[in-house]
């Protein structure tokens, strides 16, 4: 392996630095860089540094700067550098860890606590020297800088649609977006899956009896597939009883806007219901 692919100093490497965790990361709506893409980087790399990969740790939809304890693959890679005796602990690119500087710095110290060091595969930064640590600084400060203008952005284009009338974020289930492409109106088949939900789950059935009870009539997601006993939850809630006075708004005075001022807990973008299957 070179250098850089070698252990910390040797007051903390106790990890082999021929045995690699790799971990991936991708968020929701990640389009740069896959799941498949950060493997195939991760596997060319270990072919060319004569490594061997112990154990592969993915986290699944998971933000750039989601805290640790939001990691359930990040600490089961913590977990698995001790576990394998392995001495690194490798990503695709740094990005992957986080886009804060201050994240970052404390996933790498985790990582040397349990007797590795990270590598990047693209290379940034690998060293110990002065200047490899200034220049993973400066990197992870590049992301977060980038992340601090990509939400800046969405802010802002989501204010624009705001502005202009325009409906911004999921429709919730019981509804269906009119042809304006800005308002609610009524859908009355979801409408009664969720009245047949909640009549379910007051005989006392479990949020699971209910899905399955559902399934068995008929009543599918939008995906054609059983509702998950999560989106049973949402639909029986307390919390979405306030989508009736939407509903009532739009059977009375026509299609409904998207959110209701009557009620506060009302499906607008914020609301459980919003996140249909």
């Amino acid at each position: 392996m070179t250098n850089h692919a070698r252990g910390m100093s040797k007051c903390t490497a106790f990890g082999s630095p021929h045995v690699a965790i790799a971990y991936l990361r991708a968020s929701k709506n990640e389009q740069r860089l896959s799941r498949e893409a950060q493997r195939a980087a991760i596997e060319a790399w270990a072919i060319r540094e004569g490594a061997r990969v112990a154990a592969w740790c993915t986290d699944h939809g998971v933000r750039s700067v989601s805290p640790v304890a939001e990691r359930p693959a990040l600490r089961a890679a913590l977990a698995a550098l001790r576990q394998h005796a392995a001495g690194v602990f490798v990503v695709a690119r740094r990005d992957r860890i986080a886009r804060d500087v201050v994240l970052a710095a404390s996933v790498e110290a985790a990582v040397a606590l349990e007797g590795g060091r990270v590598v990047s595969v693209s290379g940034e930064g690998n060293g110990d020297s002065p200047a490899d640590i200034f220049i993973r600084t400066v990197i992870d400060g590049a992301a977060q800088y980038e992340h601090g203008l990509i939400r800046s952005r969405t802010r802002a284009a989501l204010a624009a649609k705001r502005a202009r009338g325009e409906r911004v974020g999921s429709v919730p289930l019981g509804f269906a977006l009119d042809a304006d492409g800005a308002r609610l109106v009524v859908d009355e088949r979801e409408q009664a899956t969720i009245a047949r939900a909640r009549e379910l789950h007051a005989s006392r059935l479990s949020l699971r009896a209910v899905a399955a009870r559902l399934t068995a009539e008929g009543h599918l997601s939008r995906a054609g597939r059983q509702f998950l006993a999560q989106q049973v939850s949402r639909m029986v809630s307390p919390s979405a009883r306030g989508a009736s006075c939407v509903q009532q708004k739009a059977r009375r005075r026509g299609p409904a806007k998207s959110q209701c001022t009557e009620d506060p807990r009302c499906p607008g973008t914020g609301c459980d219901l919003s996140r249909t299957p």
